[in-house]
């Protein structure tokens, strides 16, 4: 198993997410569980390219101070939806051999989504931990709605397992004794 830390970036990171204290305090959680029982944390930022304000050099484009990745950790970057448009990605997955990916970030109704069901599409067991995946209000729906859209109804049981913290914790604690 790895685990995906997606778009965890300056620039989305805010008050402004669905239950942002609850996505805080889950996406550090099942972070620190990983790097605690040997399992990769992988973060990917989104790159919308020189000059947008959301690219490599830009405030926005960081890591954000409550997830900054530890030394040795891989960083990716996408110019897409999907972390699985990214080539190197791509690529040191498949050398790996990994089949089985925790995903945690935003934005539940955009990337996350997306990854979800590319992750599927290629063939990857894609695991969503409650709570470690926001988004924020738009025209069509409120955060929540789009939260609950995705997280209650469309993933679980087809594009994603869907799982509960403590879930998450064992499935975690349990990839260290598989490795």
């Amino acid at each position: 198993m790895k685990l995906i830390a997606m778009d965890l970036q300056k620039g989305l990171v805010n008050e402004g997410l669905y239950n942002f204290q609850h996505f805080l305090e889950n996406t550090e959680k099942i972070i620190d569980a990983a790097r605690e029982n040997g399992v990769e944390v992988i973060y990917v930022q989104h790159d919308n390219g020189p000059g947008s304000g959301f690219s490599q050099g830009d405030e926005d484009f960081e890591i954000a101070s409550q997830f900054l990745p530890l030394a040795g950790e891989k960083r990716f970057s996408k110019h897409h939806g999907s972390c699985f448009g990214s080539p190197e990605l791509r690529k040191y997955l498949e050398q790996a051999g990994e089949d089985t990916i925790m995903l945690v970030g935003l934005i539940t109704d955009g990337c996350v989504d997306t990854t979800v069901k590319s992750g599927f599409d290629r063939g990857y067991h894609m695991i969503i931990p409650e709570g470690t995946n926001s988004t924020f209000d738009n025209e069509y729906m409120t955060g929540e709605t789009a939260y609950r859209f995705f997280n209650e109804g469309l993933w679980p049981d087809y594009f994603a397992k869907c799982v509960s913290m403590d879930e998450a914790l064992v499935m975690l604690r349990g990839a260290e004794k598989e490795a």
